[in-house]
């Protein structure tokens, strides 16, 4: 039985009005809209939250650290300044202070006539006992 509309209803409703015991489409698909644009908001959000680390990943090591961490300070505390330092870093391509400064270093003592230092002690094998390694670091004595 179809309940007849109300006396001061007009002839032709629009499509969103639902009768009683009918589904909302307009809210269906308003709730639909809104699911998928949070997340694809946040998708745009933490894709361009990311840009200053996948820009820094070409450079040297020690910059994509430096901008790594100033990203998740910006995501962590909402401060946006990080954000922008982490961008304006990984932009500037950091100059290699180290390898001159070795040549230099090379340099001077290749000039004195001095042989570089050993960078390391020798150490044992490791195919060596854990006691033989103990004994040689304390000079061979046990306590």
């Amino acid at each position: 039985m179809t309940a007849a509309p109300h006396l001061s209803a007009p002839a032709h409703l629009p499509f969103f009005i639902t009768a009683p015991d009918g589904t909302d489409g307009l809210m269906i698909a308003a709730v639909v809209t809104l699911i998928v644009s949070v997340a694809l908001i946040g998708v745009l959000f933490l894709t361009l939250h990311s840009l200053p680390e996948r820009m820094a990943h070409k450079g040297q090591k020690l910059q994509f650290e430096i901008v790594a961490v100033l990203c998740l300070l910006a995501l962590f505390t909402h401060n946006h300044l990080f954000w922008v330092i982490a961008l304006l870093l990984a932009f500037i391509d950091l100059p290699d202070l180290v390898s001159p400064l070795n040549r230099i270093a090379r340099a001077s003592e290749a000039v004195a006539d001095i042989s570089p230092p050993d960078p390391l002690p020798p150490e044992l094998p490791a195919s060596a006992p854990a006691s033989a390694q103990r004994g040689a670091s304390t000079g061979g004595h046990h306590a």
